[in-house]
């Protein structure tokens, strides 16, 4: 599939999601736009592609108006915006910027696509905390979610609901082609260790050979994504037809596991099995259960995710050697 003359954005280019799909874009054909601010993303993620003649990179906060920083004339055939912090310590360091990002920052993205690409395709980076702390499982698109409107989590939460409302605005009264993604837990080579997730903690005290901690009893689930599958499943979402007005989940229900059993799993990948194991207190509004139903993704995508944990994990292990 080469798109060779096509040009696609990415918002979040140097996050640890964003990075991979401007890799795997420009393997493609694509010229880049990747644009980030660094407030979690890393330059290093992207350092890599600074000699590569089909990447632009652009500094800036896409909660301002796309016009301020978008170049005159630029007319994208796809545009994914995956702009946000995403782990529950990062996005409450910085409430303000992540409701912003996620729902001012979608409106004037499409307002500026309807104005001056209105034949571009717009992806938005939802999330499996949509779903809140689920009351059912496994978590289909149709559900409506579980959230508290006021908690600690909700600057991500809602900011999300609300981008994926001004997407459906923009879809049904605009007719522009809009398409959401809800992503699961994911990992693999580029994550910040320090996000205070599960994975990158656990992977962080298993190479500092401390104790891992786990929060709450343990007996809480996710189920966790390699990355390079999530890629292929959001790059699909923006370069298939007829998927206008989509909302798809993109995670791996094969790989739902208790914290506790991660911890395990962590410690067998990384030949730490004398590490210790401590529990401290669940954090306020934490989810108990998490996991996709991508029957969806399955039908309309022809997707579904190839690589193990145990593999992703030792893949993760190779990457930071």
């Amino acid at each position: 599939m080469n798109r060779s003359d096509q040009t696609a954005i990415v918002t979040g280019a140097a996050g640890f999601v964003g990075s991979h799909l401007c890799d795997s874009l420009l393997k493609m054909g694509y010229t880049v736009y990747g644009i980030d601010n660094f407030i979690t993303g890393q330059a290093k993620n992207i350092d890599h592609l600074e000699s590569n003649g089909n990447f632009h990179f652009i500094k800036a906060d896409v909660s301002q108006p796309a016009a301020k920083y978008l170049p005159a004339g630029l007319s994208p055939d796809v545009v994914f915006h995956l702009a946000s912090p995403a782990s529950p310590p990062r996005y409450q360091a910085h409430p303000v910027e992540t409701y912003l990002v996620n729902s001012i920052g979608t409106h004037y993205l499409l307002q500026h696509l309807k104005e001056h690409a209105p034949q571009a395709r717009f992806v938005f980076a939802s999330t499996s905390e949509t779903y809140g702390d689920p009351a059912e499982h496994p978590q289909v698109e149709g559900y409506w979610g579980n959230v508290n409107p006021n908690g600690v989590r909700s600057c991500y939460d809602e900011a999300k609901r609300l981008g994926e409302t001004i997407c459906g605005v923009h879809a049904r009264d605009f007719g522009m082609d809009v398409r959401i993604v809800r992503i699961f837990n994911t990992y693999g080579p580029r994550m910040d260790l320090a996000d205070g997730r599960i994975i990158p903690n656990f992977i962080r005290q298993a190479m500092d050979s401390e104790p891992l901690t786990i929060y709450g009893d343990g007996s809480q689930t996710r189920s966790f994504c390699y990355v390079s599958d999530l890629v292929a499943g959001i790059v699909l979402m923006g370069t298939l037809e007829d998927l206008a007005g989509e909302t798809i989940n993109l995670g791996n229900p094969n790989e739902e596991h208790t914290a506790l059993a991660t911890a395990e799993l962590v410690k067998k990948a990384f030949d730490k099995p004398e590490l210790e194991i401590i529990f401290k207190d669940l954090p306020g509004d934490d989810p108990t259960r998490r996991k996709p139903d991508i029957s969806k993704a399955r039908q309309v995508l022809g997707w579904s995710p190839q690589v193990s944990f145990a593999e992703g994990l030792r893949r993760v292990r190779e990457s930071l050697n």
